[in-house]
C-alpha cells in the first residue's frame, strides 16, 4: 500500500472550498475540491474519483500544491509548435505583405490567404495551410482585413452626386438650425 503523501496545511479544507467557489477556471475548481476532500480525511483514491481524476493525477497535483501553493494548480502555458520560418524570413514576409501584391509580379491584386501560402512555399520552401498563415500574420501584428470591393464600372462622379452634403459643425457659422433657435420673433 502506498504511503500517503502529506498535503501542506497552511490552508484548511474550508478555505480551499471557499477558493474553489471564487475561482473561474473549472480545472482549478476540481483540483481545489479534490485537495479539500483529501484534507478532510477521504482516502486519496476516493477524493480523486470524486474529482474525476486518478489517484496518480491527484498525487501530481498535491506535489505542485505543496511546492507552489494554489498558483501551482493552474495550467502552465504550453510552448506549442515552433514557427517554421525564422525571424529573418518572418520579417521578409511582413515586408512583402505590407508592400502589397502586384499583378505582374505576384499574379494577384489583393493578398488572399491561399496566395500567401503559395508565396511562402515558393520563396521559403515551407508549406502552410490557410489557417496557419493567418495565425502567422496575427503573430506578425498584421490584421486580416479586406477592403470593400469596388465595381470596375463604378462612376465616382455619380457616387458623389448621391452623397448627402456634410452637416455643418455646431457653432461653425453655418445656417441656423430650424426650430426657433437663433431666430428673431417680431410681433406686429
Amino acid at each position: 500500500m502506498p504511503v500517503p503523501l502529506p498535503i501542506r496545511t497552511d490552508r484548511d479544507a474550508t478555505e480551499l472550498r471557499r477558493l474553489a467557489r471564487c475561482a473561474r477556471d473549472g480545472r482549478i475548481i476540481v483540483r481545489l475540491l479534490a485537495l479539500a476532500n483529501a484534507l478532510d480525511g477521504l482516502p486519496r483514491e476516493e477524493a480523486a474519483r470524486l474529482a474525476g481524476m486518478t489517484g496518480q493525477t491527484l498525487g501530481d497535483w498535491v506535489h505542485r500544491y505543496n511546492e507552489e501553493g494554489v498558483e501551482g494548480l493552474r495550467d502552465r502555458p504550453r510552448p506549442g509548435r515552433p514557427c517554421a520560418l525564422d525571424e529573418g524570413q518572418q520579417a521578409t514576409l511582413k515586408a512583402l505583405v505590407l508592400r502589397g501584391p502586384s499583378l505582374e509580379r505576384d499574379g494577384c491584386v489583393a493578398w488572399r490567404a491561399r496566395d500567401l501560402c503559395a508565396l511562402v512555399e515558393a520563396r521559403f520552401g515551407v508549406r502552410y495551410r490557410e489557417s496557419g498563415i493567418l495565425k502567422l500574420l496575427k503573430g506578425l501584428d498584421l490584421s486580416w482585413q479586406k477592403a470593400r470591393p469596388v465595381h470596375p464600372e463604378a462612376d465616382p462622379k455619380a457616387q458623389e452626386r448621391f452623397k448627402k452634403p456634410p452637416r455643418p459643425a455646431p457653432g461653425g457659422g453655418g445656417p441656423a438650425p430650424r426650430g426657433g433657435v437663433g431666430r428673431a420673433v417680431v410681433h406686429g
